[in-house]
């Protein structure tokens, strides 16, 4: 079984993510915490995030391990936890950037398609590239505002400052991003955490939701 939900950015899909996992008592797996890490660790390196032979190569030398829990994912670089480090202003900034490379958009794919199923799959294309072949396929959006105004409860920055910011992602993010087309398009702007992760769970198929819970 696999579950996956895309969608743009800020659209609360890790939130639902979590939620969908913990009712089903399965991983939840976040690939744009893979992006992430490498923006970071490529600007903490200097290097130029267009480079993707360079960043490959310096991720090779400090690979990635991604944690993936119903609670919610944890990445570590050796020893060292990368989680709390991802979701800064500079990271967005540049995450796009390496996102849009084709070679480290397969360095992650790979490393998803290697992990063991049941999980729910986080991400802009899961159901489109990654696992088309999913047997539940959900897209996330809302409007720009809408999602500035929940991202401006996590981070000390105005609304329409993160709504334009939002608006930019949107459109370097729009060649990844795009529902598969047999994934059910939720609007979450008129609806609750709950009543997402509700909405999600009413269309799975019944053997999926009465799936015994597991310690994840």
């Amino acid at each position: 079984m696999i579950v996956t939900i895309d969608g743009v950015a800020a659209s609360g899909k890790s939130s639902v993510s979590s939620g969908v996992a913990r009712a089903l008592g399965v991983p939840y797996v976040s690939s744009g915490l893979l992006y992430r890490a490498a923006t970071l660790l490529g600007l903490e390196a200097g290097l130029e995030l267009q480079n993707a032979p360079g960043l490959l190569a310096y991720l090779q030398i400090h690979p990635l391990r991604l944690e993936p829990l119903a609670g919610g994912n944890r990445i570590w670089q050796g020893e060292r936890e990368l989680t709390g480090e991802l979701h800064s202003t500079r990271v967005d900034a540049g995450v796009s950037v390496v996102a849009a490379l084709p070679e480290v958009r397969a360095w992650v794919d790979a490393q998803l398609r290697a992990l063991p199923s049941p999980f729910v799959a986080e991400g802009r294309d899961m159901g489109t590239n990654v696992f088309p072949h999913a047997g539940a396929k959900f897209y996330l959006t809302a409007s720009p505002h809408v999602r500035a105004q929940r991202r401006a409860q996590e981070r000390p920055e105005d609304v329409p400052a993160i709504e334009a910011a939002l608006i930019r992602r949107d459109a370097l993010d729009r060649v990844q991003s795009a529902p598969a087309p047999d994934a059910v398009v939720i609007d979450t702007g008129p609806l609750t955490l709950d009543g997402v992760i509700q909405t999600i769970l009413a269309q799975l198929p019944e053997q999926q939701r009465s799936r015994p819970a597991s310690s994840v």
